[in-house]
């Protein structure tokens, strides 16, 4: 048996917890949110522990999935923190959309403690992580990543090797500020067409044929904005500080990127406008705010 402790258990994290609560997994759980661990304790048969440290105490593998590096940060640190219960030789895996400057600080911290630090945040939303079937972009040593590949696998069906620490922390804040891209862009284009009287399902049709299909055009559009369901699945706020990371690390090393840096400036005002709880894909609302129209 392998003895994982799970930290963070939100809309992403409780799925991918759950598949380390059969063996070869001996699964210990935590949350802020104490009702969340014990419901999902009792739920899969596993342990709920009262801190993080008491979660990270005996486990092999510690996995944290937290909104940012600096949550990732508040459960290290401190009596109850990971570090205090954290055995030589063990791996934090994390699973946080964090910042690459901060997975490095973690990394050498934890080094200083003998143990491994591996960056391994995850794209596939929450469909991805009850089906297992999330993308893992892991940034580490690769004898590292072997050794939790295991544990990965339970949760993704694709893991990938970025690079070393910080990698993956730095492919995943692209990624998503392609997905902001993508968002903004294609609510833009359909409330030009709608304004020329052309209906967004007419006009998806045809973008989904052509070259300018995406995974908005063809998934996040038609279930979320024509329906006008917007589930809320992943938080603007989120996208917010991911694309925010992202034009940090291109400015660090010296690249312009005058078409990102917009759509992060449209991505917070539509998070300031819509606030804290808005889901990611309703900032196509803004855009419709601004254009008087609505895509449906």
């Amino acid at each position: 048996m392998t003895r994982v402790a799970f930290l963070g258990l939100g809309a992403i994290g409780a799925p991918m917890a759950s598949h380390l609560s059969q063996p070869p997994f001996d699964l210990t759980v935590w949350n802020r949110t104490n009702a969340k661990a014990q419901n999902l304790a009792r739920e899969h048969g596993v342990a709920a522990a009262a801190t993080p440290a008491e979660a990270a105490r005996e486990a092999e593998v510690v996995i944290t999935c937290l909104p940012s590096s600096r949550e990732v940060g508040e459960v290290l640190a401190g009596p109850d923190g990971i570090l205090n219960g954290l055995a030589p030789n063990a791996i934090l895996i994390d699973c946080t959309s964090g910042d690459p400057s901060a997975s490095r600080e973690f990394a050498a911290n934890l080094a200083s403690r003998k143990a491994s630090f591996m960056d391994a945040p995850v794209s596939g939303g929450v469909a991805g992580a009850k089906a297992g079937t999330l993308t893992v972009m892991c940034g580490g040593d690769a004898a590292v990543l072997e050794r939790a590949r295991p544990v990965l696998e339970a949760f993704g069906k694709k893991i990938v090797l970025c690079g070393p620490v910080g990698s993956g922390h730095a492919v995943k804040a692209v990624s998503n500020a392609l997905l902001a891209v993508h968002v903004w862009s294609l609510a833009e284009a359909l409330a030009a067409l709608k304004r020329l009287g052309i209906g967004a399902d007419i006009a998806l049709d045809v973008i989904n044929g052509s070259a300018g299909r995406s995974n908005a055009s063809q998934n996040l559009f038609p279930e979320r904005v024509l329906t006008r369901a917007f589930p809320r699945t992943f938080r603007l706020a989120l996208l917010d500080k991911d694309i925010g990371i992202a034009t940090k690390l291109a400015a660090d090393a010296g690249t312009p990127i005058p078409l990102i840096d917009l759509a992060a400036k449209l991505i917070h005002e539509a998070h300031l406008e819509l606030g804290e709880e808005a889901d990611h894909v309703e900032a196509a609302k803004v855009v419709e705010s601004r254009a008087g129209v609505v895509i449906e």
